[in-house]
């Protein structure tokens, strides 16, 4: 079975009709129901996405909690970070100088290589400035 990450972006691309990504987090989120993807994401990500659909949406508390709601019953499944995958973001977001990785992006690096995994949903530029992933 194919293991994918998803980053809060590509939550909210499929979640937010009006983000210029939805169409394709669309066809990417039916393609891994279709091809019984193992969707996963972090605890991290869960509330990156929560307080992106707070702050960046119209109906901002209404879509967060709807996003709570729905991610109870999906099938993506949220892997906790550890101490070690946290320590490891530190040291990267240290050591690459010239990116802009949040500390959440880079324990979700952290995590992806800790799990194996190396494709991923995500719509903002860092994943694929990270180089060590495939951005579907």
């Amino acid at each position: 079975m194919r293991s994918v990450f998803v980053d809060s972006g590509g939550f909210f691309a499929l979640l937010v009709p009006e983000d210029a990504c939805h169409k394709g987090a669309v066809a990417l989120f039916r393609r891994a129901d279709d091809e019984h993807w193992d969707l996963v994401t972090t605890n991290l990500v869960v509330v990156e996405t929560y307080a992106l659909l707070l702050a960046r949406t119209r109906a901002g508390r209404r879509n967060a909690i709807a996003f709570l709601d729905h991610f109870d019953q999906s099938a993506c499944r949220v892997e906790r970070s550890r101490g070690s995958d946290e320590d490891a973001a530190t040291r990267l977001v240290r050591a690459h100088e010239d990116k802009t990785y949040s500390l959440c992006d880079a324990t979700s690096f952290m995590v992806m290589e800790r799990l194996g995994i190396s494709d991923a949903i995500a719509f903002d530029r860092h994943c694929r400035e990270y180089g060590r992933l495939t951005v579907l």
